[in-house]
């Protein structure tokens, strides 16, 4: 297994606020529908200091849904469950393993928490 790029997430500092649209002339009918971007450290990330990204570049993972170029978003602090996926350290080289009781001596490196993979 390839892994290309592995690093920290950086805090982000300033959130964007929806502001209420200044009005210079006759309102726009459409600043009642003003929403918020979507922000996927928001929503897919619940601690960043833990948090890293890891792009795949391999097939070998194909039966646990993990594509060629895949992102996998990976939490250090996630306890190891029964059933969860996570990169481990294998003999010195990383890999995938879904965690159960026959697995054999790893380092576990973190609990896999999101895959990110192509639409096509």
């Amino acid at each position: 297994m390839k892994l290309t790029t592995i690093g920290k997430l950086a805090r982000k500092e300033h959130r964007h606020k929806p502001g209420i649209a200044e009005q210079t002339g006759f309102p726009s009918p459409a600043t009642h529908y003003l929403e918020p971007t979507i922000d996927l450290h928001q929503e897919l990330i619940t601690n960043a200091d833990a948090t890293f990204f890891v792009r795949m570049e391999s097939t070998e993972y194909k039966h646990l849904k993990i594509h060629n170029d895949a992102v996998l978003i990976i939490d250090r602090s996630t306890p190891a469950l029964k059933g969860k996926l996570a990169l481990v350290v294998i003999e010195g080289d990383f890999s995938v393993i879904r965690i159960s009781e026959g697995n054999p001596t790893f380092t576990l490196w973190g609990v896999i928490t999101y895959i990110i993979n192509k639409a096509v």
